[in-house]
């Protein structure tokens, strides 16, 4: 992998950025959507009444409810009967925390505080991206597709944590390529406490540091982003007698065996609606995630054996196996892939692949599915 420039190619302006770009159409998104609730910021958390008002046969809400009722009471007992799967969902305990230590403990600021941190995450890890792809001699603007990547703006106004995750690792990265492993190390194992999917870039930096031999540095990522994760899951088995790892929440199929037997199970319901898939995710989920294990695992054979080839590999690597209940689902199967857009993005600047970065504005076109959501 080239060393990081210190000085980049061309000047350019604070404000003339595309984290500033994201930050606005972010900051317009988000206030669209609350405008349209009335000026409620409580849509974003898309509460259901199964949970809020324990109906058993009431609505279902969405996913960012159950951020919204960790933060509101972390006790994991008294949240319990509001997660449908509470070792799952309290595992991605970073955001609850900061959104509730931010708003000093207040329910009336929550809301505001949780959108506040989508659109900072969101902003944070499009300017690490776009620093990254500048210290490699590449244009800036292709960091609009990470900041403008559907999945991203779909967990913003849902008060997800996907944001905050992949912002943390693309920080992180850059701190590692500016030769700061303590603050880079950090940025990581906070990243695996908001999603445990960043996992995956967790142990491509550590695989990259056992392939060069550089046993310390791995072993001290491995204590400092492994280890008390692995003991965090010890304490949610204690509490919620099962661990948080796993498919998803309530009604989750497991992981697939058989590549991309996930979307073909779509087929044995709906032949239709396995077509419209298609149509949809094969350029756009599939042929990236193909393109990554070809073009990353022909980079490791060479020797490249480095953090971004690495993590290009894995995250390639597990979308074949991604469960029926997250491809039959597209804001789930969005979201997902957002760890593949980041990981595609930093191989393609790093290894200057023109042709992927330019293909990549193509899933610049998802952004219609917000229409839905």
């Amino acid at each position: 992998m080239s060393n990081f420039r210190a000085k980049f190619r061309t000047v350019h302006s604070p404000l003339f950025n595309p984290a500033v770009v994201v930050l606005l159409a972010a900051a317009f998104l988000v206030g669209i959507v609350i405008a349209s609730a009335g000026g409620d910021p409580l849509v974003l958390a898309r509460l259901g009444t199964r949970f809020s008002q324990g109906d058993p046969a009431g609505s279902e809400g969405y996913d960012g409810q159950f951020v919204y009722y960790i933060a509101l009471d972390p006790d994991p007992r008294q949240v319990a009967p509001y997660l449908d799967v509470p070792a799952y969902r309290y595992q991605r305990i970073l955001l609850p925390l900061l959104a509730r230590y931010l708003s000093l403990g207040k329910a009336s600021a929550l809301p505001w505080i949780l959108a506040f941190l989508g659109i900072l995450s969101l902003v944070g890890g499009t300017w690490a991206v776009g620093e990254l792809m500048g210290g490699w001699g590449v244009s800036r603007w292709y960091a609009l597709v990470y900041g403008l990547y559907a999945g991203f703006l779909v967990a913003l106004i849902t008060d997800l944590t996907e944001p905050l995750a992949y912002g943390l690792v693309a920080c992180g990265f850059l701190a590692l390529e500016r030769r700061r492993p303590l603050l880079g190390w950090a940025l990581l194992g906070l990243s695996v406490l908001a999603k445990e999917v960043a996992l995956l870039f967790v142990l491509a930096v550590i695989l990259a540091y056992a392939f060069q031999r550089r046993w310390r540095d791995a072993l001290a990522l491995s204590l400092i982003a492994v280890l008390p994760f692995c003991l965090f899951q010890v304490w949610l088995w204690q509490v919620f007698g099962q661990p948080g790892m796993g498919s998803g929440g309530a009604m989750a199929t497991p992981f697939e065996w058989v590549p991309f037997m996930g979307l073909l199970r779509i087929g044995l319901e709906s032949p239709l609606y396995l077509a419209a898939m298609l149509v949809v995710f094969a350029p756009t989920v599939v042929l990236p995630c193909l393109w990554g294990i070809w073009k990353s695992g022909s980079f490791l054979l060479a020797g490249q054996r480095n953090m971004i080839v690495l993590g290009l590999f894995l995250n390639s690597l597990v979308i074949p196996f991604v469960p029926f209940s997250t491809f039959r689902e597209t804001g789930g199967l969005l979201r997902f892939n957002c760890g593949l857009v980041l990981a595609l993005l930093l191989f393609a600047a790093c290894y200057r692949q023109r042709r992927a970065l330019n293909y990549s504005v193509f899933w610049l076109v998802l952004i219609v599915f917000l229409l839905k959501s």
